[in-house]
């Protein structure tokens, strides 16, 4: 998957926005508000920050070098994913699936409700 693939994931999910909040080599994917995927535009490396359930993550890391430690990130809850050293598809898919979610699943009820009527 290659970086406009990416962008193009992400943006075909419920509430996503597209911003640059910390400047405009940082691309950041956020729903209702929240991050949950970023990825630097000035690195010749395609990665990715994720985020990721703490026990899935230490396995996740474990299994695949592939996957680090969230990078300027909370190395509990992100990770780092290489995006084009040969991960499938659909497993980066899953990936960014999994972060969305647990972002949706810690919005207030009120902001769920509203999300789900878009």
């Amino acid at each position: 998957m290659n970086i406009e693939e990416f962008r193009e994931y992400c943006l075909s999910k419920k509430g996503v926005e597209e911003t640059f909040p910390f400047g405009e080599d940082t691309l950041v994917f956020k729903v209702m508000g929240k991050m949950f995927a970023l990825t630097g535009l000035d690195s010749p490396e395609f990665t990715a920050n994720l985020k990721c359930d703490p026990d899935r993550a230490i396995g996740l890391r474990e299994e695949y070098p592939e996957i680090r430690p969230g990078w300027h990130m909370n190395k509990n809850h992100w990770n780092t994913v290489e995006f084009e050293t040969g991960l499938s598809d659909s497993f980066l898919r899953e990936l960014v699936d999994h972060s969305y979610e647990l972002v949706v699943q810690g919005l207030p009820k009120k902001v769920r409700e509203e999300l789900d009527g878009l």
